[in-house]
C-alpha cells in the first residue's frame, strides 16, 4: 500500500488524464495505480494524499470519516470579530449549511512559498489571512464560506489532511514524498 503525500501547484488539475489547458497531476509524478484521495480546485494549492488503496482512498475523503483538512486562506478585507464567528458557525450557502468549523485570524505565514503568478494586489484594499480547519469539504467551500462573510478569498492552500501536514513533512509546490502508515 502507497501513500503520496504532493503539494499541488496553483493551476495543477487533480486528475492525471490530460487536460487541454492546463498541467494535470501526471505532469509531477510517473506512479502507477495511485488516485487521489479528494480533490483541490485548481485554482488552491497545497497538501493532496495520494494512494493505490481503495479503502484507505475512501477513509482518507469520504466525509463519513470527518477527516479535519486545515486551510490557509489570504482574503481581501480584515476579518472583525463578527465574521470570524459567523464562519465558525453553520453557515448557509444557499444549497447547504457548513458544519461548525475553526477559523482563526492569523499572521502571514513566514514559511510559506510565494505563488506563481503573484495574488493581485490592490493598493487601497488590504488583505489578511485566516486558518480555517474544516471537517467538511464540498465544492469551493472555504471561498464561498469567505465570500458570504465579506472576504473574498485570494489565495487558498491547504495545508493538512487528518495527520498529515506540510508543517511536518515540508514540500514546495510539487514536490511529493511517500510516507509509510
Amino acid at each position: 500500500m502507497k501513500l503520496i503525500l504532493l503539494n499541488k501547484p496553483f493551476n495543477v488539475m487533480c486528475q492525471f488524464s490530460a487536460h487541454p489547458s492546463r498541467p494535470t497531476l501526471a505532469d509531477y509524478l510517473n506512479i502507477p495505480h495511485i488516485y487521489p484521495a479528494g480533490r483541490l480546485d485548481a485554482d488552491s494549492e497545497g497538501l493532496i494524499l495520494l494512494t493505490d488503496d481503495g479503502q484507505l482512498q475512501n477513509r482518507i475523503s469520504h466525509p463519513d470519516h470527518k477527516q479535519a483538512k486545515t486551510y490557509l486562506v489570504q482574503v481581501e478585507g480584515i476579518p472583525t470579530s463578527e465574521a470570524l464567528e459567523k464562519l465558525r458557525q453553520p453557515l448557509n450557502l444557499g444549497d447547504f449549511v457548513t458544519q461548525p468549523c475553526i477559523a482563526r485570524h492569523i499572521h502571514p505565514p513566514e514559511w510559506l512559498w510565494s505563488r506563481d503568478p503573484p495574488v493581485r494586489e490592490r493598493a487601497s484594499i488590504p488583505t489578511s489571512w485566516l486558518c480555517l480547519t474544516l471537517s467538511e469539504g464540498k465544492n469551493r467551500q472555504v471561498r464561498r464560506m469567505t465570500a458570504a462573510v465579506g472576504l473574498p478569498t485570494l489565495r487558498l492552500v491547504r495545508i493538512s489532511i487528518g495527520g498529515f501536514s506540510l508543517e511536518t513533512h515540508p514540500l514546495l509546490p510539487g514536490e511529493w514524498q511517500e510516507v509509510k502508515i
